[in-house]
């Protein structure tokens, strides 16, 4: 049988692609155990990111679906305890030692090789998390918060507008409103970032920014996400998230890195991302208060409260990267990082959001998609993939870097007849079904997209037709694209 390293390393494009399914079929348990033998060695060993990924995916494949559907193989055996506590620990690397030597004295059974899936497949994603803070950590305005261990060398500072009391004797709130994303078109797995790193030259997204309203209700549609902040009169950190119901008052450091007590978990890795609230204070044992101090002064804290207007959870419209993109850029203006306080960002400013909104996403561990960030750009924008450059923390590691470019579309691009056109033939039906799309997403509420032409969907119209399909499909929730 042909190594499983090659389809992994092989310079031949066509061998590296082959399915993985087709080089199982025909191999015995004992096959696939000296594959994991060798997977295992492999990525141990293997300097390169991508080659580590699909090595860890790989074994996890392996243990989870093709050597249980093996004849022989023991269907009842024990999971040692050290194991288990290490997997709820997030030690994979020694919970797959103890569980590798468990199989090796034991024999292997089913019990092991699911808990090995486990083990693997979360090493891959802690993996892939890792290589995005190394990744952001490089880009030039994201070291300082990786450095910063002490409240007094806090760079940042609460710009004076927001410090200016009202007439009512309150502080003055900020609001970022930002529009969600929708891909017209994409190359399907460019959605998994580390294969879009893999091959760059192949990742492409024809994306366009939208604004959402619901048919019958709101006059014009608006941007759906909205982010506020504001100092308070009290030395914590009070997170709101209006849509989910759930606010925190936070009084010390470690309830900043907890994304397991509570539904806050996105408010709290943008304050991270943000540098609010910098990683690198993480296990410091440092005072929040004394930190809050520093950043809007003595015995005052911060308020961030963020509100999804009517978008259903799991939308497939990118809302948890667009919300985490939303509320490091109300953090960035509140913080001066960028450059003011109204107004679209600048480019570079954009690009620092979305690659703190990356960040956030892989530390509250939900995952960002490689394109999902494409709100924070206005209008409609090509997204592609880049091959890593010298500069790049990528290079040598991966043939892509983590961050694409976006190039948005302009008027010699796209005519203004073509939007218009587009713009009046979408329609979006949100359908209440639900489905698991992946080990890193929740259940999800599918969103039907109705693509007509303008005349169609004034038939539709017209015929009832359209309220129809909206009362078949158990909802009158049909949003507009603007």
């Amino acid at each position: 049988m042909q190594s499983f390293v090659d389809l992994i390393t092989s310079p031949n494009a066509d061998e590296r692609n082959r399915p993985f399914e087709e080089h199982c079929r025909k191999a015995s348990a004992a096959d696939l155990l000296a594959a994991c033998v060798e997977l295992d060695a492999f990525r141990r060993r293997s300097h390169n990111l991508y080659e580590r990924v699909r090595a860890l995916f790989f074994l996890y494949a392996l243990h989870r679906f093709h050597l249980p559907a093996r004849p022989g193989l023991n269907p009842h055996g024990l999971i040692p305890f050290e194991a288990y506590k290490h997997l709820l620990e997030r030690r994979f690397e020694e919970a797959i030692d103890i569980l590798a030597a468990a199989q090796d004295k034991e024999g292997p059974s089913d019990a092991i090789s699911s808990a090995l899936a486990a083990a693997y497949q979360r090493l891959g994603f802690q993996t892939l998390a890792d290589q995005v803070r190394r990744s952001v950590r490089s880009v030039r305005g994201n070291q300082w918060m990786f450095r910063m261990g002490h409240p007094a060398n806090h760079p940042l500072r609460i710009r004076p507008e927001l410090l200016a009391l009202t007439a009512e004797g309150t502080y003055p709130v900020l609001r970022e409103r930002t529009p969600v994303r929708m891909d017209l078109s994409h190359s399907g797995w460019s959605d998994i970032f580390f294969l879009g790193m893999d091959y760059p030259e192949g990742a492409r997204v024809l994306n366009v920014s939208i604004d959402l309203g619901v048919r019958g209700r709101d006059p014009e549609p608006r941007p759906p996400v909205e982010a506020f902040l504001r100092v308070i009169d009290q030395p914590i950190l009070r997170l709101t998230s209006v849509d989910l119901g759930d606010t925190a008052d936070i009084e010390h450091l470690p309830g900043v890195f907890d994304f397991a007590s509570d539904c806050l978990g996105l408010l709290k890795a943008a304050v991270i991302a943000a540098g609010i609230i910098p990683p690198g204070v993480e296990g410091s044992g440092q005072d929040l208060a004394e930190l809050l101090g520093r950043l809007v002064g003595p015995g005052r804290g911060i308020e961030l409260v963020s509100n999804v207007n009517n978008i259903p959870k799991g939308s497939r419209l990118a809302v948890s990267t667009t919300l985490l993109a939303c509320l490091t850029s109300v953090c960035m203006r509140a913080t001066g990082q960028a450059k003011s306080l109204e107004g679209p960002l600048l480019e570079e400013e954009r690009r620092l959001a979305l690659a703190r909104a990356l960040l956030g996403e892989w530390l509250s561990g939900s995952g960002g998609g490689w394109q999902d960030s494409g709100g924070l750009w206005p209008g409609m924008k090509l997204i592609c993939g880049v091959l890593a450059g010298e500069s790049d923390p990528e290079y040598g590691i991966s043939r892509g870097r983590l961050l694409p470019s976006h190039r948005i579309l302009g008027p010699e691009d796209v005519t203004e007849e073509t939007r218009r056109l587009l713009q009046e033939c979408l329609v979006l039906v949100h359908g209440g079904m639900a489905q698991n799309v992946g080990p890193i997403l929740e259940m999800v509420t599918e969103t039907y997209l109705l693509r007509c032409g303008p005349e169609w969907k004034a038939r539709l119209e017209m015929a009832g037709i359209l309220d129809g399909i909206i009362e078949a499909l158990g909802t009158g929730d049909v949003r507009r694209v603007g």
